[in-house]
This record gives C-alpha cells, structure tokens and sequence, in this order.
C-alpha cells in the first residue's frame, strides 16, 4: 500500500478521533477544551442551531460517518471514487467554514481540525490521481 494512502487512513482515523470527541462533549452538555474569547470560541458554534441536523443529532455524526468511509475508501484500491469522496467532504467544509465565518462570527478549533484533515485527505487524493494520470 502506497505511504500516501496509509496517510490518508492515519487522518482519517484522526477525523473520528477529533469527532467523536466533539460529539461526546454534545452529549455530555460540557465545554469542549478551546479558547472562549475573540474569534475563537469553540462553545458558540458547538452551541448553535448549525451544530445539529434535524435539530438534534450533532453534526459531529456526519464527521465520524465521512471520516468511517473515507477510512474503508482508502483500503480499498486507489480509484476516482478516492477524489470523488474527498470533494463531497471539501464542500461540506466550505458550507461549515462559511457559517462560522459569515453566520457565528466565530471558529471552533475542534472543527478546524476535522476540515484540515479533510483538506488534507483531498490532496493525498488529489496527488495520487495526477500520479495514475501521469
């Protein structure tokens, strides 16, 4: 197995490490370990209407759910699918950027962790579709 695929399953095992974590401190009603002032404030966007889908289940579900698959992808042979996955869970980022951004004013390092990591999955896809291309 390619190194660069292996790095692509290390983060996206890290991508349900960092979720689950924000999905327990939902759970557990307390506050995540981040900074409260300024711009960084991890507790007004944990605690806001877009935290949640159908009002209740942490959007951290879909994180653990995107990171789980993008975890077995990466097992698999390396294909477009790879590329494909990694764009759905970009643009799930950008929308996510945006309303902490535009919406809360405000960004939630958890969170920033979870999009690098998705990031960081795109390029690895994104490298190894330019290597097969080649």
């Amino acid at each position: 197995m390619p190194r660069l695929q292996v790095l692509a399953i290390v983060a996206s095992v890290a991508g349900i490490a960092v979720s689950i974590y924000v999905t327990v401190v939902h759970y557990a009603g307390f506050a995540p370990a981040c900074p409260v002032s300024g711009p960084i404030n991890c507790e007004v966007v944990l605690s806001s209407p877009y935290a949640v889908i159908a009002g209740r289940i942490p959007t951290s579900v879909a994180g653990i759910v995107w990171f789980a698959i993008s975890a077995l992808l990466w097992t698999r042979p390396f294909g477009q699918f790879h590329v494909g996955w990694a764009a759905v869970g970009l643009l799930a980022v950008i929308y996510l950027v945006f309303i902490e951004i535009v919406r809360l004013g405000a960004i939630c390092l958890w969170c920033t962790v979870a999009h690098l990591l998705v990031l960081g999955i795109l390029l690895i896809a994104v490298t190894m579709w330019n290597r097969v291309r080649e």
